[in-house]
């Protein structure tokens, strides 16, 4: 029972190491107590406790679902208690599952090799699972919470999986220290030190370089509350502010607006909005990136999308939808869930892997939409060759809660990771510019309405991430369960 304690606890610690709290040494204790409540555990009893850690950690890291269900989505306190119950239950199977399958699959061969590569990879494994399976959600990776420690130099290598597997090898191997005696002790304070190493060595390359002079990006944020974006009696308002913030800041070669800044269809306003603005663009040397939804007559079908007007117009069409707000999987078992939930325009369709690359301020860019930004392999469409990234967002749907700090967080590994620069635009914050190696280059208040302009560097260059994606971490993975594989049998007991 003490064990069971010890893994909610465990649990309930490892998201004070994201944003806002940014404790990232407790990521490497939180795990480090899972691995002690799993050493000597049957595979019923990893199970458990990986289950009961997967609760305290999805209970405490997501609790604001609720907000975007209740506060904004129209479900009734009731529903949204019991629909994010259910969300935290099921992504505490994640956990669940890598306790039993350490224990249940390879329980012969050296509690050593189990602490220190059979936990660890079989925690990655589960986490890149989770990044696609029923759609994906990469949120609450292990790996995000180094940003600010040397651990991040992994990322441009293996990205934010490879980040993962650092440190929770950090962890396992600290439990193994703390058991072993003798030379098999000084043996994993090595091995300790080969980590940190490594990661201080690789956060010192420079991947990437300049593409060119820098240039000035001006991000708006308009802080429009959520409950009064869509009425149409505020539609000519919002319009309105997000031109005149973007005339304050003509002179910038590159203007950027949050997702669905404009809420009407961009054919709506195509005539009498679009051609005096993308004027003025011109006329002061600017482009404008502009959220807002878009209808496409020949096939009927509704895009979230960002429109490039200025020199050059140009369209990106937001390709990974959310489930549950932007459209309903598996409609004909769960339309019930439209009579729940009150979500404007929750019926996008999906945009092509297969776009055109989008020129703004002279340079190629790639574009992301939302939680677009959390998906790291797909984050890369448009790399190398894009000169710096781009996440137009509505976190509003999140309230003063902490899920827009974890959100921004995850902007600031896919910078690292592309070794690129990344404007952030969204419309209650957080909004800024992230420099190639994460570090903020300005950030604008939450919850206000304003503006700021920081200086964009454009980057050439890829780094290894950017080539090889996700692959390289996964072909490690591969040699490592191999490497347990072949000394371990199922049904013994560890040694």
């Amino acid at each position: 029972m003490r064990l069971d304690v010890l893994a909610v606890l465990a649990g309930l610690l490892l998201p004070l190491a994201f944003a806002p709290f940014g404790y990232g040494l407790l990521a490497v204790i939180s795990l480090m107590l899972l691995f002690v409540a799993w050493r000597n555990a049957d595979p019923a009893a990893a199970f458990r406790r990986g289950y009961w850690f997967g609760l305290g950690q999805y209970g405490f890291g997501i609790s604001w679902i609720f907000i975007s269900l209740h506060d904004y989505g129209g479900a009734s306190p009731v529903t949204a208690v019991l629909l994010t119950s259910l969300l935290v239950a099921f992504l505490a199977l994640y956990p669940a599952a890598v306790g039993w399958f350490a224990r249940s699959r390879f329980r012969s061969g050296s509690a050593m090799i189990q602490l220190v590569w059979l936990f660890p990879a079989t925690w990655v494994l589960m986490e890149w699972v989770r990044g696609w399976f029923l759609t994906g959600l990469p949120w609450l990776l292990v790996g995000y919470t180094q940003t600010d420690t040397p651990l991040r130099g992994i990322a441009p290598v293996f990205g934010t999986f490879g980040v993962s597997l650092a440190t929770a090898m950090l962890a396992g191997l600290f439990v193994a220290a703390w058991f072993a005696r003798g030379w098999i002790r000084r043996f994993v304070l090595a091995g300790i030190l080969s980590i940190l190493g490594l990661s201080a060595g690789l956060d010192r390359i420079q991947w990437t370089e300049p593409a060119g002079e820098p240039f000035r990006v001006a991000v708006l944020q308009g802080n429009i509350p959520q409950n009064t974006k869509w009425l149409p009696e505020a539609q000519q308002a919002t319009i309105q502010m997000y031109v005149n913030l973007t005339r304050d800041h003509y002179g910038a070669r590159l203007i950027v607006w949050p997702e669905t800044a404009i809420p009407a269809f961009y054919q709506n306003i195509e005539a009498a909005v679009v051609p005096e603005l993308e004027a003025e663009a011109r006329q002061h040397g600017s482009d404008l990136m502009i959220g807002v939804p878009y209808f496409d007559r020949a096939t009927e079908s509704y895009f979230n999308a960002v429109a490039v007007l200025g020199h050059q117009r140009g369209f990106y069409f937001k390709r990974h939808l959310v489930p549950f707000g932007e459209y309903l999987p598996l409609r004909p078992l769960l339309g019930f869930m439209l009579d729940l939930l009150d979500i404007p325009l929750s019926d996008f369709s999906a945009g092509s892997d297969r776009q055109s690359a989008v020129r703004a301020a002279g340079y190629p860019v790639a574009i992301t939409i939302c939680y677009e930004d959390i998906f790291g392999q797909e984050a890369l469409a448009g790399l190398p060759e894009a000169a710096y990234l781009v996440n137009v967002t509505n976190d509003a749907w999140f309230g003063d809660s902490i899920a827009p700090h974890q959100h921004w967080q995850m902007a600031r590994m896919r910078a690292i990771e592309a070794g690129r620069y990344m404007v952030r635009s969204t419309n209650t914050g957080v909004s800024g510019i992230i420099a190639s190696d994460g570090s903020a280059v300005g950030i604008a208040p939450m919850f206000q309405k304003t503006a700021i302009e920081a200086t964009v560097t454009p980057m050439q260059g890829a780094t290894p991430y950017t080539r090889f994606g996700d692959w390289l971490v996964l072909s490690m993975l591969l040699a490592i369960f191999l490497a347990v594989a072949r000394h371990a049998r199922p049904g013994r007991p560890a040694r």
